[in-house]
């Protein structure tokens, strides 16, 4: 039998707005909305879970926010700030998926089916990359765990925010029978009501109908109503990215101001990262440090020797490296270390599945 594929996908929860509330504190609690002013004729582009009790949602005019929260916040994007945090939490989800399949700067699809860490288990995977991605940029995320792209996807939304859902291979078929279809990824509002119009209201309905009536009814479309009504989803999870560097990070519990005990802390790290290439088969001639101050000002410095460098080669390098920030001096809140410049690039492509029991941990 081949492998059961793990698929999780990641929705970080009101992004836009949680950036701007972790990085503005005076918003925190309040009902915000991150796009136009309320006179202009913008549209919210994300809005905290405090303006979504108002009825706001995004895409909405802005003028109609307004009205229905006079109180709220209205502040401009900053897409420049969005777009950091993404590469942040996309850099995490290479740490455990073979593929990663951005969806947009706040989600993505990932395969972990061959993973090793934590024996396997997805939910125990999401589970550390929700952890991993609060501890380094203080947001959180809703996870969602399945064996296929739509009920992952589904799932991430069921326990928002901050959630992690999981849908196993033997739920998969009566989860999705007892679904309101309007809740499908890919079936919008017009959709929805044809649907219902046609007495097609739940996944079970939609499971009543034969192939022949949907692609009748819906065209292409119809091939994909059909599979997913019996939770059956193929399409793979398709990344194109050429890793380019690895590398890990950590955030203190309480800020470092000596020297010694950030140099221990960076060649724990370094053990770590030189652990995952060994486990790739990367040899890296270029690492980079990543220094971010208590006040959350960010620095990197690089060095890259004429061979390829060595774990040992770290003792010398770390501490010349932290001699050209303003470590011990300011205090320190996160450090990183990550090695680039490979000898032979590699690309993550899907993996071959292989024959293995279907006992895994799920």
């Amino acid at each position: 039998m081949a492998k059961q594929r793990k698929i999780i996908h990641v929705d970080m929860d009101a992004f836009f707005a949680s950036v701007e509330q972790r990085d503005h504190p005076e918003y925190k609690g309040k009902p915000l909305i991150v796009g136009g002013q309320p006179n202009s004729r913008g549209v919210v582009a994300a809005c905290s879970y405090e303006a979504r009790k108002y009825g706001i949602h995004s895409a909405m005019p802005c003028s109609r926010a307004y009205r229905l929260c006079s109180h709220a916040l209205f502040v401009p994007p900053r897409f420049d700030a969005y777009r950091e945090v993404s590469n942040q939490i996309r850099d995490i989800f290479w740490r455990y998926a073979t593929e990663v399949e951005p969806l947009s700067l706040d989600e993505a699809y990932l395969d972990v089916t061959y993973t090793e860490a934590f024996n396997g288990s997805a939910t125990l995977i999401a589970q550390a990359i929700k952890r991993e991605i609060l501890q380094e940029t203080r947001l959180t995320a809703s996870a969602g765990v399945s064996y296929n792209k739509f009920l992952a996807k589904i799932a991430s939304d069921m326990d928002k925010p901050n959630g992690l859902y999981v849908i196993r291979p033997e739920q998969g078929e009566a989860f999705v029978a007892d679904l309101p279809v309007g809740k499908f990824h890919g079936i919008g509002p017009a959709t929805e009501t044809k649907m219902h119009n046609l007495s097609i209201h739940t996944g079970k309905d939609l499971r009543e109908k034969t192939l022949a009536e949907l692609t009748e009814r819906f065209g292409k479309a119809g091939q994909y109503y059909y599979n997913i009504a019996r939770a059956i989803d193929e399409r793979p999870v398709r990344s194109q990215r050429i890793r380019k560097s690895l590398g890990k990070e950590t955030t203190f519990a309480e800020d470092i101001h000596s020297i010694p005990e950030l140099t221990a802390k960076l060649l724990d790290l370094a053990e770590r990262v030189f652990e995952s290439l060994d486990k790739q088969n990367l040899k890296a001639r270029t690492i980079t440090l990543k220094v971010k101050y208590a006040d959350f000002q960010q620095v990197t410095r690089a060095h890259s020797p004429e061979h390829i460098i060595q774990l040992t080669d770290l003792k010398q390098i770390i501490p010349l490296l932290l001699e050209k920030t303003e470590a011990g001096i300011k205090p320190v809140r996160l450090v990183g270390l990550s090695m680039s410049r490979f000898d032979v690039p590699v690309v993550q492509t899907h993996q071959p599945q292989l024959d293995l029991a279907l006992n895994d941990e799920f």
